[in-house]
C-alpha cells in the first residue's frame, strides 16, 4: 500500500501556522497583562515620590491584587505600612509572605527581617525578639544581633545584653569592649542594690580590665572601696583612673580630692591635677584644687589662673563669690545673679542628641546612646 504524501505535506505548514498563532496570542496576553500591572506598579510609585502615601498604598494594593505571586510588591507594600504607623497590616503581609510555600532562600530571610522590624516599631519587645532569633545563619544576622542589643538594653537584662555584644565582636561588627564594660557595671550596681558587696567588686574589677580606658568602672570601684572604709585603695583606684582614663578625670576630681585630704596625699594628688589643668583647664579640676587649698584666698588664686587660660563665666562667679563689692548692699542680688546665669553652663550636654542633664549620664536617658556625654560641661564645650 502506496503512503499518500499529500497529507503531510498539508499537515506540516497548518501545524506551523497554528503553532505560530498560539504563540502570538500568548505574547499578545503577557503584554496586555504586563502593561496592566506595571501600570498600577508605577502609579504608587509615584505617589510615594511625591509623599502621597495614601493613594501610593492603594495603588500597591491595585498591583498586589492582580499578580499576587509579587514578593517585591509585597515588600513595598509592607515597608509603607510600617512607615505610617500601621503595624498590624505590615505584620499581615509579612506574615503572609512567610506563609506563602513559593517564597525561599533570601526573600524569606528579607520577610523574617521586615517581620522582626513591624514588632519592633509597634513595640512588641517579645515578638520582636522570637522573629530577630530566626535570622541567625542568614545574611540579616548581623542587623538581627544589634537589633537584639537594643532590645536586651532597653529591659535591662544585662546577661543577655553581654552574650549578644560577644557574639557581635566574634562576629567582627566591631569592638564592644567598652559596652560589656558598662554592662557589668550596671550588674555591679544591681548587686549593691542588693547587699552583695563582693559580687559587686567581682565585677567592678572584670569592667576595669575589660576596658581600663572606661572612668565608670574605676569610679564605680573606688566609690566601694570608700564605703568599705579603704579609703587609701579608693584614692589608689582614682589615681589608677587618672594614668588609664585621663578623659574622664574630671568627673572624678571632686572624690580624688577628698580621698586625698582624708589620707593625707593632697601634696600628690594636687601634681596630678595641676598637670591636667596645665594640658586644658577643666571646670570640676580647678575645683578640685580650690577644695585642696591651704587657705581661701590660694582658692581664689586657683580661679584666677583658671580665667587667665581661659574665660569662664563659672570661674568669675567663683571668684566673685569671696569678693567684697563697695556697695555692699549689691553683693547678694549681684552673686544671684551671676549664679542664675552660670547655672546652665554647669550642665552636661549629650553629643548625640543635646539633651542637657544637671548630672553625668553614661547612657544618655534621650537616645540611649552609650558615653555620649563628655566629662566637660556645656561651657567648655
Amino acid at each position: 500500500m502506496d503512503l499518500d504524501l499529500t497529507w503531510l505535506l498539508w499537515g506540516l505548514p497548518i501545524a506551523f501556522a497554528a503553532g505560530w498563532l498560539a504563540s502570538r496570542l500568548d505574547l499578545r496576553q503577557w503584554r496586555i497583562e504586563g502593561r496592566q500591572a506595571p501600570k498600577a506598579y508605577f502609579r504608587g510609585l509615584n505617589h510615594l515620590l511625591n509623599e502621597q502615601q495614601d493613594q501610593a498604598i492603594d495603588a500597591f494594593i491595585e498591583a498586589v491584587q492582580g499578580d499576587p505571586d509579587t514578593a517585591e510588591l509585597h515588600f513595598a507594600l509592607g515597608n509603607l505600612f510600617r512607615r505610617r504607623g500601621d503595624y498590624d497590616r505590615a505584620v499581615r503581609v509579612h506574615e503572609h509572605l512567610l506563609a506563602r510555600a513559593d517564597v525561599k532562600g533570601k526573600d524569606r530571610d528579607r520577610a523574617q527581617h521586615a517581620l522582626a522590624l513591624d514588632f519592633l516599631k509597634a513595640g512588641l519587645l517579645d515578638r520582636a525578639e522570637t522573629a530577630l532569633q530566626r535570622l541567625e545563619g542568614t545574611d540579616f544576622e548581623g542587623e538581627a544581633l544589634l537589633a537584639l542589643l537594643a532590645i536586651y538594653e532597653r529591659s535591662r537584662d544585662w546577661p543577655q545584653a553581654q552574650q549578644i555584644a560577644q557574639k557581635l565582636e566574634h562576629t567582627q561588627q566591631g569592638s564592644f569592649a567598652t559596652r560589656l564594660a558598662h554592662y557589668l557595671c550596671e550588674e555591679a550596681e544591681l548587686a549593691l542594690r542588693a547587699g552583695q558587696m563582693d559580687r559587686a567588686r567581682e565585677r567592678l574589677e572584670e569592667a576595669t580590665r575589660q576596658a581600663p580606658q572606661l572612668a565608670r568602672g574605676w569610679m564605680a570601684l573606688s566609690a566601694l572601696q570608700n564605703q568599705q572604709g579603704d579609703a587609701r585603695a579608693a584614692l589608689n583606684t582614682l589615681l589608677q583612673l587618672a594614668h588609664q582614663a585621663p578623659q574622664g578625670l574630671p568627673l572624678a576630681a571632686g572624690a580624688l580630692a577628698e580621698l586625698a585630704r582624708r589620707t593625707g596625699q593632697e601634696a600628690a594628688v594636687k601634681t596630678i591635677l595641676q598637670t591636667a589643668n596645665a594640658r586644658g583647664p577643666a571646670l570640676d579640676v580647678t575645683e578640685a584644687l580650690a577644695q585642696l587649698a591651704a587657705s581661701p584666698a590660694e582658692a581664689r588664686d586657683r580661679y584666677l589662673e583658671h580665667l587667665r587660660q581661659e574665660p569662664s563665666l563659672v570661674m568669675a562667679t567663683r571668684w566673685l563669690a569671696d569678693e567684697p563689692l563697695s556697695d555692699a548692699a549689691a553683693q547678694a542680688p549681684v552673686q544671684a545673679a551671676l549664679n542664675q546665669a552660670s547655672s546652665p553652663l554647669q550642665r552636661y550636654r549629650c553629643a548625640a542628641c543635646g539633651f542637657e542633664a544637671s548630672q553625668h549620664f553614661w547612657q544618655c536617658p534621650g537616645c540611649q546612646s552609650w558615653d555620649s556625654y563628655p566629662a566637660r560641661r556645656v561651657e567648655e564645650l
